[in-house]
């Protein structure tokens, strides 16, 4: 891809992520960009065309994201590797809410999903739905393998993901990414992902342990102690 186009591509997420895509002109970018409206038309048909091929990149990238948690699940079945939560938080925190690209991506589905049907659906589609299938899917392997009392995994995977989303909202998508509001979610999720195991009735696992060692901030306080019931 040329500088160019990549340059063109940038530019209009930051513009559509701030304003919404119906806000924002060709011209808008062009003079962001600093090139003139018919160097956009070189490489896009319309703005439409850029805003579809955000659109791919994204999807393939949270499709990647998707087959790496599923491949870590299918690896940590018994989930005794000692990774499978620590592959969780980076994938879906670090790589996915709390990335760059990705999270401007969902603030302007966010946006336009009040305008476009087909925008509101990647939305749910990326926000809700698999994120919940996927952790549907931990619990009820997590039931099986008897770590866990509870058997409605659907009830488990919204009680977990809720706060997450809350957190999510407040402090990645409200206002400037900024590593501060980085470091406050991971506080806050580690926190409510240490009491969401403590009210299920106890997990002892490895991966948790690992968990706290590797995605809490240094200085955060923990409860957690090796080889205790959480």
């Amino acid at each position: 891809m040329s500088e160019t186009k990549q340059k063109i591509l940038d530019t209009a997420l930051d513009l559509f992520s701030q304003n919404g895509y119906s806000a924002v002109s060709i011209r808008d970018i062009c003079k962001r960009v600093e090139i003139k409206e018919s160097s956009v038309y070189y490489h896009f048909k319309n703005k439409q065309a850029v805003l579809d091929e955000l659109l791919q990149q994204f999807e393939a990238e949270a499709c990647r994201l998707m087959s790496q948690l599923e491949q870590a699940m299918t690896v940590s079945a018994d989930f005794s590797g000692g990774d499978f939560f620590q592959t969780t938080c980076d994938c879906f925190f670090e790589q996915y809410l709390m990335d760059d690209f990705c999270n401007k991506i969902l603030r302007l589905l966010f946006i336009e999903q009040l305008h476009s049907e087909e925008m509101q659906k990647i939305y749910d589609y990326w926000m809700f739905e698999k994120p919940l299938a996927f952790q549907t899917q931990v619990f009820s392997m997590l039931a099986a393998a008897g770590i866990i009392n509870q058997t409605d995994s659907g009830y488990l995977a919204v009680k977990f993901y809720a706060p997450i989303f809350l957190f999510a909202q407040r402090l990645l998508f409200c206002g400037k990414l900024s590593e501060e509001h980085r470091q406050v979610f991971r506080k806050e999720a580690h926190r409510h992902i240490e009491n969401f195991f403590k009210e299920i009735g106890g997990v002892k696992l490895k991966e948790l342990h690992s968990f706290n060692r590797k995605f809490v901030p240094e200085g955060t306080n923990s409860h957690v102690e090796k080889g205790a019931w959480l």
